[in-house]
């Protein structure tokens, strides 16, 4: 059969794309390579990929169509063509293909597909990409495919699962395949997607924002979603401009009968809309009983320590444990600005081997030796889930459990209670970003730590352990979080200090407006509270 035109094929890659986002597939077919970021989630993958067929197979694959002839156990570097519904024009290159029972062209045995997997369950993506491997398979090997074999790691084990390619799953292929080819041969890239969310692991992302931000497209309003954005639409919010001139008890009256939880968020949405639209941030009123300021723990201690975790979440592996201690100076001052040389930072390398009970120790004798009253700052709330359950399964006790949790302090919900920014997500990158401070390796996020780490750490093993400059720059990144974190303190223990004395009312520029949007559960039993 004669090649097909790169342009007129579908491949197992466009239909991956395309199953994640249909614009990202026409941007891999027809957008400027140069506008694609780099992104070590690709990178990732394969490593993850590597690591499954090392521990699945008991030698070394072999490569091309002449190794399943010769019926090697496993096999690389085989591309499949074949044609789809009304003709379409097919191509896959499967990473790996694994002798099986059957029969095929080559005598009494045939191949399957496998595919390493990540995340703890099989998707729609992984099925149909596997189900256009087996049949493209079938028809190159002539002999029937009935399963594919899908690895993972797990608990430090291999995962093994067999997927049933049968007549369902194919129908579904059938059905997606011209969707696929139509959307490919669109003049221009479908629309953006309703969530965009995800979009932070994709290469296009840098070219998505620009067009979200042009069309003041609804996703870039913090807290929406792609079901709460299919709502605002049918009540004829289409942009960001829409829904910050919307009256927020009308939009409240109109989500209601979608559920209680989409009413209680409307005047949020529409004041958050307002700030990104104006840039200003914005202070939310205090809820009764609550503090007037947003870190009162702070405000008679000597210090505290500033916590971040790096985690390998397919290992479940937090392996890296990083304290700031910044104090006060001997005027009773925090230490002003975004400087790079704030405070002391102590980083603790986690590894499996040594076990959890050693860290443990390590990070209890860490947590005495620093004063009781200094609070454990973080972001996000998965340094205290990790911590606390670490306490947890290593018998600590009841009062050392509440003391723990007494003092960690969670700056994303602490922000999130007391202030809107004009950011269009709470991420640490984007409010500290916001805030003018830069990380000092550029273009370096969780995944490309994440892959350092498992480029020093190897198999495991001391002999199998990269270059201390890799580990060097792990902790690079997580000291900057940290100071990332620390930026974030400062700028709220500013904003605190700025506070007027308590007048009953909001205490911004803005404040008036504030009253009116996101009116305080004092002033309003039946409107939305912050």
């Amino acid at each position: 059969m004669s090649a097909e035109p790169s342009n007129q094929l579908v491949t197992d890659r466009l239909l991956r794309s395309w199953l994640r986002c249909r614009r990202r597939a026409w941007l891999d077919r027809h957008g400027d390579p140069d506008q694609r970021i780099w992104s070590a989630h690709r990178a990732l993958q394969l490593d993850h990929q590597q690591r499954c067929f090392v521990s699945l197979l008991e030698q070394q694959p072999l490569a091309g169509e002449a190794a399943c002839a010769d019926g090697a156990p496993a096999v690389v570097g085989v591309r499949l063509r074949g044609r789809g519904p009304a003709g379409l024009a097919l191509e896959a290159h499967p990473p790996l293909l694994r002798r099986s029972t059957g029969e095929s062209r080559w005598g009494a045995y045939a191949y399957e597909p496998v595919m390493a997997r990540q995340g703890r369950r099989l998707t729609r993506e992984h099925r149909l990409v596997m189900g256009l491997w087996g049949q493209l398979l079938s028809g190159w090997q002539q002999g029937p495919v009935s399963h594919g074999l899908v690895v993972a790691t797990g608990s430090g084990r291999l995962e093994r699962e067999r997927l049933v390619l049968g007549d369902g799953l194919l129908r579904q292929l059938d059905e997606a395949l011209p969707k696929v080819a139509a959307d490919l041969e669109r003049p221009t890239p479908p629309a953006l997607v309703s969530d965009r969310k995800k979009c932070v692991l994709c290469s296009w992302r840098g070219l998505c924002d620009q067009e979200a931000a042009v069309q003041g497209h609804l996703s870039e309003v913090s807290g929406i979603g792609a079901k709460r954005r299919e709502l605002l639409l049918e009540l004829g919010l289409s942009q960001l401009s829409a829904l910050a001139a919307a009256d927020p008890e009308v939009l409240a009256d109109a989500l209601e009968v979608h559920g209680e939880q989409h009413r209680e968020v409307a005047a949020r949405l529409v004041a958050q809309a307002r700030v990104q639209q104006r840039g200003e941030p914005l202070r939310l009123p205090v809820e009764p009983g609550q503090p007037a300021t947003a870190l009162p723990e702070l405000a008679t201690a000597s210090g505290m320590l500033v916590y971040d975790i790096e985690s390998d979440p397919d290992a479940r592996d937090d392996f890296l444990h990083g304290f700031l201690r910044i104090e006060r100076d001997a005027a009773g001052r925090w230490p002003a600005g975004l400087a790079t040389r704030i405070g002391c930072y102590r980083p603790l390398l986690a590894l499996q081997e040594h076990g959890e009970a050693r860290l443990w120790q390590r990070l209890r004798r860490l947590l005495v030796a620093t004063p009781s009253d200094w609070p454990l700052l973080h972001y996000g709330e998965t340094e205290s889930i990790a911590l606390v359950r670490l306490a947890q399964r290593q018998g600590a006790s009841e009062r050392e459990l509440v003391a723990l949790r007494r003092r960690l302090v969670d700056l994303h919900q602490r922000l999130r209670q007391h202030w809107l920014l004009p950011v269009n997500s709470y991420g640490l990158k984007a409010v500290a970003g916001w805030l003018g401070f830069a990380w000092s390796q550029k273009g370096v996020d969780g995944a490309r730590c994440l892959l350092w780490w498992r480029q020093w750490r190897g198999d495991g093993t001391p002999a199998d352990r990269g270059s201390l400059h890799g580990l060097r720059r792990i902790f690079r990144y997580n000291h900057d979080d940290c100071l990332a974190t620390w930026a974030v303190a400062r700028w709220l223990l500013d904003q605190d200090a700025a506070l007027p004395a308590p007048t009953g009312g909001a205490t911004t520029p803005m404040g008036s407006e504030i009253s009116r949007v996101i009116p305080s559960p004092a002033s309003s039993s039946g409107s939305a509270s912050a």
